[in-house]
């Protein structure tokens, strides 16, 4: 798709060096985005005053809990040039209770607005719901990453369904290497591979996780677990507290030699090798609102054999028998999953056939395709309206 005037799009998140899933999420859209040539996009990152040295791609900061830098910003944009504002939204992203301070932004904007929901709740309080009713109302479309969501979106928040367009959550494309050349790289050679990635906190569930190893290794010895990521940095002390527990628990259970803390925030290149030398990726997670998971769309998009909690995206990604869906909070559902799929080579062997048939539509490349269309289509039927007026 080609067009001759090239538009300009802002993205409202965190962003890198933050450390957080949804700064990378929006880094690695925009890069892919610029690939095509085609759009002059920029950022304006919500700070917290910590790392806050951005690269050019960066315009302008708005500081997470100032109420009146939302209604500044808004003005700016109305005068910027800016053709398109995209809202990432995330909760604890935004200030004011639940975010609210998101809504001095939005009805003070003249601009065309786009926002993509990373958690869509199930069952809101007041507030929340009419947050997220307020967005869909300004926004010409809102963008959800799994198909599940869309009636929640009409039914609980009354978003117009003309608006919602699904489109996955990519995934970085990269060479694919040979399970046991890496395991031989990384030192895990003989050994049963099982791993779980992103920032650590206790909302992951990884508690079960290591008490579903504990049952697995009775019977296999050489399974190891690897617990890859840093303590989610907006937790500090609640997040220290928590490995510092998952830690004794492995201790507790004598699983030292099965179970491994890779207490590092991992670059993009060394979570796709660690995925890639696995054999089985679990997600424990809790919550069952969780509209989608950058951790598990990277291991569908590296055909993994997956073992989750049934959360709204896990459900939707492992349908048709494309992974294992645990009981929540149950180590036995748990290293039941495990045990079938490494007792099984041949359903290990379909369930990685089957995740990396959809994996396939989900590299950034594709997934910025989808959103150039979106784009393109609200600045066209932009363009006619003010001609029109």
């Amino acid at each position: 798709m080609k067009n001759d005037k090239k538009i300009k799009i802002a993205f409202l998140s965190t962003y890198p060096p933050r450390e957080c899933g949804l700064a990378t999420f929006t880094q690695d859209l925009i890069t892919a985005i610029d690939s095509s040539g085609e759009i002059d996009t920029k950022v304006i990152a919500i700070t917290n005053l910590e790392n806050d040295a951005y690269d050019s791609k960066v315009i302008a900061k708005i500081a997470q809990h100032e109420q009146g830098s939302y209604i500044k910003l808004a003005r700016e944009l109305n005068n910027s040039g800016i053709d398109l504002l995209v809202i990432e939204h995330e909760y604890g992203i935004f200030g004011g209770e639940h975010g609210a301070y998101i809504l001095d932004l939005i009805n003070n904007l003249e601009i065309p607005l786009v926002t993509t929901f990373h958690t869509i709740l199930s069952k809101p309080d007041p507030k929340q719901q009419s947050i997220i009713n307020a967005l869909g109302k300004k926004s010409e479309k809102v963008i959800t990453m799994a198909r599940n969501t869309k009636p929640l979106l009409k039914s609980v928040y009354g978003i117009d369904p003309e608006k919602i367009e699904v489109i996955h959550h990519g995934v970085p494309k990269r060479p694919f290497q040979a399970r046991e050349s890496l395991k031989t790289k990384y030192g895990y050679k003989g050994r049963q591979i099982i791993s779980t990635f992103g920032l650590i906190g206790p909302s992951k569930g990884i508690e079960h996780g290591i008490e579903a190893i504990a049952k697995v290794v009775m019977d296999q010895k050489d399974v190891r677990y690897l617990i890859l990521g840093q303590t989610h940095p907006a937790l500090k002390d609640e997040g220290i507290a928590y490995r510092n527990k998952l830690e004794v628990l492995v201790e507790s259970l004598d699983l030292l030699d099965h179970v491994e803390f890779i207490n590092k925030y991992l670059s993009k290149d060394e979570i796709i090798e660690y995925l890639q030398l696995s054999d089985i990726y679990m997600t424990p997670y809790l919550g069952k609102d969780q509209a989608v998971s950058g951790t598990m769309a990277y291991a569908v998009g590296y055909g993994k054999a997956i073992v989750s909690t049934p959360y709204m995206y896990a459900k939707e990604m492992l349908s048709g028998g494309r992974g294992f869906l645990a009981e929540f909070s149950n180590s036995d559902s748990l290293a039941e999953g495990i045990k079938d799929i490494i007792k099984n080579p041949n359903l290990k062997e379909k369930m990685e056939r089957d995740t990396m048939k959809l994996g396939r539509t989900m590299y950034w490349d594709k997934i910025a395709q989808s959103y150039l269309e979106v784009f393109f289509n609200i600045i066209k039927s932009s363009s006619k309206t003010e001609v029109a007026s």
